[in-house]
């Protein structure tokens, strides 16, 4: 019997590890160890803060949920009740943070702080972590507060696009800036709010409740179509040459001067839609402008309409015949007139203007077409005789007769009568200036623009702008009169009634009457005055200079006027005037 033989190798034990076997045996090591480690993790989640968790600044790390709360009530309570910077374009506004809907959840930014993410590596992480965190606080935001907030801060922050323009004041030309329209953006908005909100209030200092940098909310711009290059080409262009010098129009061989105090009232540049400014004059404001409507009558004489009579019956009738003129239309000016104004010398700014025939308006064919058949109101006042009212009055009752009013236009007392100057025939008087008389210009016409005042009442037709004086004057009906002040009160009125109206105009030395001709709307107007109330009575004052003038007291007192309109002998509507009259002060002139 053979024995076996030994070979050198180790017995078998009947056991073998393969390299499979070895990871499976450490994996399962590793994977014990890891959930160990994130069940610590855990378990110190539920505890506290991770160290060196800070919110905004406000270091919480190590502290319990509770803990973490209170701190960061008392840090970041105060500023997040601050009121709240908002910059829209260029303006920056304020508002309260409860009216905008925000708030700071300290409770919910605690918790964030204590559990920061679930994920096990995060979780893991926080055991070995020795880094400063930065959790961001729970930032509530009420979306409909909100809107409804920043809806009213767009409304008074929005601003209107404006083009660019030029423009033209006592012979003067100024370039106006153009300008971005800019409005809130009230849906981004509300994402700049919440994102926004305590984003510095950790850097505040001790002061925790002072307002931080304003928060730059999204607005939505709308730029300009006439930008700033534009202007300034219009007003090296055009505007300024227009105002270096005086331009000279002939007029049937009569050569008028027009300075750029003149020209400044009736020039404009206009956006041709393109963004390209344009020069452009207001022709027939032109042609009323006293200054040059004077000297144009005097260049030419323009159409003279038919002078009308009433007569005993009350029927209107021509009196005398209307005559055609030669007149300088308006599109004759204004042709003529803008080569002109960018002229560099005398020579150059210098041209003709072309006139053609014009018929009068009123001729004996269209009195009765129009409608003027009858007396519609007349009204006379009496004034003291002074020279300087016997003038005045007269001068403006002769530019105001034959004044025809067609249906539907306004009549002007200032366009009519023109400026109270020497030039165009008036002379010093009184007038009221300051609530005291004094010398100027003009002195009297008021008792004109009165009477123009009283046959407009009594007409049924509308007022458009009229002013008592300041005090009461005894000579006219009380809150039944008016004054006029050159560049800045007119006397003006709409002419509703349906038909023309034709306005006579006669003055003596000591009374002016205007009468109104045409068809009455009204079967009859009548005034009822009420009684004076919130009487005050005057003071005394003593005045110096040249144009002082003494004055005797009157009380101030308020008075309503009703206007009533009688049709078929019943009243059928009633307007209410109301005047204020301050009281007419004592006034003593010395040295």
């Amino acid at each position: 019997m053979r024995r076996a033989t030994r070979t050198g190798t180790r017995p078998d034990t009947g056991r073998r590890w393969t390299v499979p076997g070895v990871v499976g045996v450490a994996g399962g090591a590793a994977v014990l160890g890891f959930c160990g480690l994130y069940a610590a993790g855990l378990l110190l989640a539920g505890e506290e803060v991770a160290p060196g968790t800070k919110v905004r600044g406000v270091d919480i790390g190590g502290m319990s949920r509770a803990q973490a709360r209170q701190a960061l009530d008392r840090e970041l309570g105060p500023a997040a009740a601050a009121p709240v910077g908002l910059r829209i374009g260029e303006r920056t506004e304020q508002a309260e943070p409860r009216a905008l809907g925000l708030s700071l959840d300290t409770a919910a930014t605690a918790e964030r702080a204590a559990r920061p993410g679930s994920g096990p590596l995060t979780v893991i992480g926080r055991l070995f972590s020795s880094g400063d965190p930065d959790v961001p606080p729970v930032v509530r935001l009420d979306g409909k507060t909100a809107r409804a907030a920043l809806g009213g801060i767009g409304e008074k922050t929005a601003q209107e696009a404006r083009e660019g323009s030029v423009g033209f004041a006592k012979g003067k030309a100024t370039a106006v800036a153009p300008v971005t329209g800019i409005s809130l953006d009230v849906d981004r908005s509300l994402d700049s709010l919440r994102d926004g909100f305590l984003r510095d209030a950790g850097g505040r200092g001790a002061d925790r409740g002072a307002a931080g940098a304003p928060l730059d909310l999204p607005v939505q711009r709308t730029e300009p179509r006439v930008g700033r290059q534009e202007t300034d080409r219009a007003l090296k262009e055009f505007a300024e040459p227009a105002m270096s010098a005086p331009v000279t129009l002939t007029v049937d061989g009569r050569r008028i001067p027009v300075g750029p105090a003149v020209l400044s009232r009736h020039l404009t540049v206009k956006d041709d839609g393109q963004g390209r400014l344009n020069p452009a004059v207001d022709a027939k404001a032109l042609l009323a402008d006293p200054a040059l409507a004077g000297p144009l009558r005097q260049a030419g004489p323009g159409p003279v309409e038919a002078r009308l009579r009433v007569d005993g019956a009350g029927r209107v009738s021509v009196a005398e015949e209307g005559k055609a003129g030669r007149q300088v239309t308006e599109q004759a000016l204004g042709a003529a007139l803008l080569p002109l104004l960018t002229g560099a010398d005398a020579a150059a700014r210098t041209g003709q203007v072309a006139t053609e025939e014009v018929r009068p308006r009123l001729s004996g064919d269209t009195v009765r077409r129009l409608g003027i058949t009858e007396k519609v109101s007349s009204f006379t006042v009496k004034f003291e005789p002074a020279a300087y009212r016997t003038t005045n009055i007269g001068r403006a009752a002769e530019l105001i007769n034959g004044s025809l009013v067609l249906s539907g236009e306004t009549w002007s007392f200032n366009r009519t009568v023109g400026e109270r100057t020497k030039e165009n025939g008036f002379v010093d008087g009184l007038i009221i200036n300051n609530g005291q008389y004094e010398k100027a210009s003009g002195g009297g016409v008021s008792a004109v623009a009165t009477t123009v005042f009283n046959a407009m009442f009594f007409a049924g037709v509308k007022p458009v702008e009229y002013g008592a004086h300041s005090f009461y004057i005894e000579r006219y009906p009380e809150g039944r009169e008016a004054t006029v002040a050159w560049g800045s009160l007119d006397l003006r009125f709409a002419n509703d009634s349906g038909k023309a109206l034709y306005i006579q105009a006669e003055a003596t030395d000591t009374s002016v009457t205007i009468t109104f001709l045409g068809t009455k709307k009204y079967e009859e107007v009548r005034a009822v005055q009420g009684p004076r109330t919130n009487v005050q009575q005057p003071a005394t004052r003593k005045g110096s200079g040249p144009t002082c003038e003494p004055q005797s007291p009157l009380e101030g007192f308020d008075v309503a006027v009703d206007r009533v309109f009688v049709q078929g002998g019943k009243e059928v509507n009633r307007e209410t005037m109301k005047t204020r009259y301050t009281p007419r002060d004592t006034v003593t002139c010395g040295a």
